[in-house]
């Protein structure tokens, strides 16, 4: 009668090891549940940044009217002749909304390189 052969050692596998058998890039084609779950992160992290600079302009614009009310000595104070109310409403609104577009972009761009950056890293 013969031994038996000897038992084959047990290996471990990991789900983050059988997630990076395959190249980010492929889990994006494949459209598998990893690839959908770094997109949905990549959206998530464009809606906070545009849900963060919304509550920027909505307190920066949407303050002033309170300010004004709030404070009315401020609300009737004239520069150059005009209303501070409106020139800070109808003249300094323009560029403050101008950065906050600019730093959106730019933020938005950075997310995006970082989600490069994941892929080109990954293969």
């Amino acid at each position: 009668m013969t031994a038996p052969p000897p038992p084959k050692p047990r290996t471990r596998v990991v789900l983050g090891e059988l997630a990076r058998q395959r190249s980010v890039t492929q889990h994006l084609t494949e459209q598998t549940q990893v690839g959908d779950a770094l997109l949905k992160g990549l959206m998530r992290a464009q809606l906070a940044l545009a849900l963060r600079l919304a509550v920027v302009v909505l307190i920066g614009l949407g303050g002033l009217p309170l300010l004004f009310h709030f404070a009315p000595p401020i609300g009737h104070t004239t520069l150059w002749g005009v209303n501070l109310p409106w020139l800070l409403l109808g003249v300094a609104a323009y560029p403050f909304l101008f950065l906050v577009g600019y730093a959106y972009v730019r933020l938005a761009e950075q997310n995006e390189r970082d989600f490069t950056a994941l892929m080109k890293r990954d293969r």
